[in-house]
């Protein structure tokens, strides 16, 4: 299972993918997005589930480490960048 620590910052950064443009408040931040947290998380859509969308969309093109991998960089660039880094 992927493991998010839920920082949030793959949910602010919207205007940087074409996959969620329904998602977009208009400023990059995910529209359910509420006190760092998702206020639709139960119901959230397949792309925000990490191994869902796996197996739905990428297993045929990565292993499912390979995938962690990549999900795990964006997630480590992305909080670097928070922190300036």
């Amino acid at each position: 299972m992927f493991k998010c620590n839920q920082c949030g910052e793959c949910c602010r950064h919207l205007d940087r993918t074409n996959l969620y443009p329904w998602l977009n408040r208009g400023d990059g931040v995910c529209r359910y997005l509420k006190d760092n947290k998702c206020s639709i998380y139960a119901e959230r859509p397949l792309l925000c589930r990490v191994d869902e969308s796996y197996e739905a969309y990428f297993k045929d093109f990565y292993t499912l480490e390979e995938f962690y991998e990549m999900n795990y960089q964006v997630c480590n660039r992305l909080k670097n960048e928070k922190e300036g880094r």
